[in-house]
């Protein structure tokens, strides 16, 4: 590496989410503080809920059964 150009690498960085989770990484800032983690993210949590006020999940779903019935799978042609 060449010296002076790296920024300064702190090992036992903080950081902090606004839940209140807080964990150690490897960082060039020494705090970091971030509004959603693995901790309170829907997504891991199990908490996910799909908003869909206009009907647009089953209008594309119903969209979806018609194609398929019109366009059954097709075999595909063995390349040569």
């Amino acid at each position: 590496m060449k010296p002076d150009i790296h920024p300064q690498y702190y090992p036992k960085a903080k950081v902090k989410c606004s839940c209140g989770n807080e964990w150690i990484t490897g960082s060039t800032v020494p705090e970091i503080s971030t509004s959603i983690c693995s901790e309170c993210h829907p997504f891991y949590t199990g908490t996910e809920k799909i908003l869909d006020t206009r009907g647009r999940v089953e209008k594309f779903k119903k969209k979806l059964e018609k194609s398929a019935q019109k366009f059954p799978m097709r075999k595909k042609k063995a390349r040569k």
